[in-house]
């Protein structure tokens, strides 16, 4: 696809201002184009970018509501952007969906580690990162409207499903829309202990043809760095080997 072909699809993406807004930034044109397509063709608003300044820029000007985001960049690397992203107050929170060219499973959960919510190995099917982008979006959505949205507490630590939201002795946790299901997953069973594959479709909400793809490690990963996250309470999720995890709240809490 031209860049004239491109940036007609682009024009197009902009016509609905309500829709959700994806951040593309991918160096090889086809591919950027095949993405922002793709995206466009189900109601996207999508913008490029090509190199790591490109999209510094772009996130600095507006933040878009997912950052779709190739590792292998020209200068300023994807995990270079990613780990900037993760590191600052205004971005921590910010979906980011991965795509690597590299096969080798450790370098396919770099970025996994880094803090994206998931990723795709090139070559992908477009149908795929759809769903993958909608997946996320979904799990970033506020519960208010869901008769399941309610305020789950576990000694200093308080879910409000309602509005997207979770404290620690009363800070906020900059949590990303996957770690946060994650943990409501975790507080909605206290306990009980859960498979990895149970948490991958509670927290990861993807569809049948997309879960049978996401590896367990991915659970792993993102158990990491919840624990993290909650600092003096991480060591309430504990691992119960070979099977999954569990959230034990200690006697007296």
């Amino acid at each position: 696809m031209d860049a004239t072909a491109l940036r007609t699809i682009m024009s197009a993406s902009q016509g609905n201002a309500t829709a959700p807004r994806v951040l593309v930034v991918e160096d090889e044109p086809d591919i950027a184009a095949l993405i922002a397509y793709q995206l466009t063709r189900e109601g996207f608003r999508v913008e490029t970018a090509s190199n790591g300044d490109q999209a510094l820029t772009a996130l600095g000007r507006e933040l878009p509501d997912l950052l779709v985001l190739d590792r292998m960049l020209p200068g300023i690397s994807g995990d270079e952007i990613l780990r900037s992203i993760r590191s600052e107050g205004a971005t921590q929170a910010l979906p980011v969906l991965v795509l690597t060219a590299k096969r080798e499973q450790e370098d396919r959960i770099r970025g996994l580690e880094l803090g994206a919510d998931d990723y795709l190995t090139k070559p992908f099917s477009p149908r795929e990162l759809v769903l993958r982008v909608q997946s996320i979006l979904r799990r970033s959505e506020p519960a208010s409207g869901d008769p399941r949205a309610k305020l789950l507490r576990a000694g200093p630590l308080v879910l409000d499903a309602g509005s997207h939201q979770a404290r620690l002795n009363g800070d906020e946790l900059n949590l990303t829309p996957t770690e946060f299901r994650l943990l409501q997953a975790l507080l909605e069973r206290r306990g009980r202990t859960q498979s990895r594959r149970q948490l991958l479709e509670r927290a990861w909400d993807v569809e049948a043809e997309v879960a049978d793809r996401i590896q367990t490690r991915t659970v792993d990963m993102h158990i990491r760095r919840l624990r993290g996250k909650l600092g003096e309470v991480g060591d309430w999720v504990e691992t119960v080997r070979g099977f999954g995890y569990r959230l034990k709240i200690p006697d007296g809490v």
